[in-house]
């Protein structure tokens, strides 16, 4: 079953240098676009990542630093895949914990704005593990009957991705093949911000969802330890984490004047 598109999804792939979103950098991105007709068209390119590509890192994907030592930067071809973004929604295989904060995040390194606020997130790992509870060569076994080549290629990965969601559409009767139904049903969590380390409880209210005030409303932290809001400002949390924080500090402010 094919998706049913309101508005463009982009379906993309990682590699990176590691599994650190705030510290490891992007070595190569591929981004398959599907407009609401069921055209496509993509976007493979490898990235020097200015940083050298740890071995383990290499046994995984394949790629060395040889290997990328003349491809351009992020810094170069960043606003590129900005515009083959453009507004569409974003998909991808463990993306919601991982390739869509990579992505802010090399973004926001490059002070290029990226804003999130109006799209929707597939993660089709999600949808597997709710579904089956496993990784992306299992899948597309799976749901495909084919064996992945080329696995951790981000480019076999991406096209992998695409087919086990359809297969999926086609195997689940009760999954809607729109992005407004699997945005919500790919969700574990009500995350506020990517990373989960904000969600919702189940009064709409944005509860810290690690450390020591873990289920404790973000708002009331604030104003009971004021300093924990500098120390998550000086911590290693990707920076949309912080911007969210960033923006209940201000609503704090706001409301206590």
């Amino acid at each position: 079953m094919k998706l049913k598109l309101n508005k463009a999804i982009v379906f993309f792939d990682l590699e990176a240098t590691g599994l650190d979103v705030v510290n490891d950098r992007i070595v190569e991105i591929s981004l398959v676009k599907i407009d609401v007709s069921g055209d496509r068209k993509s976007f493979t390119s490898r990235i020097n990542p200015k940083i050298p590509i740890p071995p383990e890192s290499t046994a995984i994907h394949g790629i060395k630093d040889e290997d990328v030592v003349s491809a351009p930067t992020f810094e170069l071809i960043g606003k590129d895949v900005k515009v083959f973004i453009g507004n569409a929604d974003l998909a991808g295989f463990n993306s919601n914990r991982y390739d869509i904060p990579l992505l802010v995040e090399e973004f926001g390194r490059n002070n290029i704005e990226f804003d999130l606020s109006k799209r929707r997130f597939v993660d089709v790992q999600n949808i597997f593990h709710k579904m089956e509870r496993r990784n992306l060569e299992t899948a597309y076994r799976y749901y495909c009957g084919k064996e992945l080549k080329n696995a951790h290629s981000a480019e076999a990965d991406v096209l992998a991705t695409i087919e086990v969601l359809e297969a999926q559409l086609d195997t689940y009767k009760e999954l809607e093949p729109t992005t407004e139904f699997l945005h919500v049903f790919a969700s574990f969590n009500r995350n506020v911000d990517l990373a989960g380390r904000i969600i919702l409880n189940d009064k709409d209210i944005e509860v810290f969802n690690f450390g020591k005030y873990k289920g404790q409303g973000v708002l009331d932290v604030f104003k009971k330890d004021p300093g924990y809001y500098s120390w998550i400002l000086n911590a290693d949390f990707p920076r949309e984490t912080k911007s969210k924080f960033t923006e209940l500090k201000l609503r704090e402010l706001n409301t206590s004047e």
